[in-house]
């Protein structure tokens, strides 16, 4: 992953606090100067790179809010935090992949992801479900007014509109959502393999960063 990336349901979203994760500038050499400076990150506007589950609950309620389309963008919101998908995982998602009645959903990872099968929370069953009925017969998941799949540019440029909306005080971007679901779940207690496995991580190493930042790991310090 690029480290420097440029319903209506009437449900509660999972109650996990997160801890604060503020990324520091990079520097790199200037090749002519010898000297150091700061390269331009997304530090300079954000001081962190994922959302709160009080920020997740406002964006959605700004999303239901917004127009007829709210509960659809709900939903993809919900569905991408909970499960922490990226973009094109959240806008290539198929209803092939959706078991209703048993409350599973089959996640595919891009970036040579390892693929898995997540349980499905009764909000999240309830908003599908509605979204199906509403949407009708399709393919994907996440339909557009004009019949077609919901494509990552467009849930890119979607989300940030949603994030202005909700008056956030610095710009939302999708990826936002994984991270989120990384830090809220290390912060719950679950281990870096359990976590690894969920987020769908070759590479243990990109998941070490969400349970390094969990406070929990420095409980009882002091006593």
């Amino acid at each position: 992953m690029d480290r420097n990336p440029p319903i209506d349901t009437g449900e509660e979203i999972i109650d996990n606090s997160l801890v604060m994760f503020e990324r520091g500038q990079n520097v790199v050499e200037n090749r002519r100067g010898r000297r150091s400076a700061p390269t331009t990150v997304n530090s300079s506007v954000r001081t962190r790179e994922y959302l709160t589950t009080a920020e997740i609950e406002r964006l959605m309620a700004a999303a239901r809010k917004s127009s007829r389309y709210g509960h659809r963008d709900a939903t993809m919101i919900v569905i991408g935090y909970r499960h922490g998908l990226r973009a094109s995982e959240l806008c290539d998602l198929q209803w092939s992949q959706v078991e209703l009645t048993t409350g599973r959903l089959h996640v595919r990872r891009a970036k040579n992801g390892s693929p898995s099968v997540h349980p499905m929370q009764g909000d999240e069953i309830r908003a599908l479900r509605r979204l199906q009925r509403e949407q009708g017969l399709s393919s994907h998941v996440f339909m557009t007014e004009r019949d077609g799949p919901m494509t990552p540019k467009a849930f890119h440029a979607l989300f940030g509109r949603i994030g202005e909306r909700a008056k956030m005080p610095f710009p939302v971007h999708p990826h936002m959502l994984r991270h989120g679901c990384g830090y809220a779940l290390a912060n719950a207690g679950h281990d870096t393999r359990a976590l690894q496995a969920w987020l769908g991580h070759k590479n243990i190493q990109h998941t070490v960063r969400y349970t390094e930042l969990a406070p929990d790991r420095f409980k009882n310090f002091w006593r």
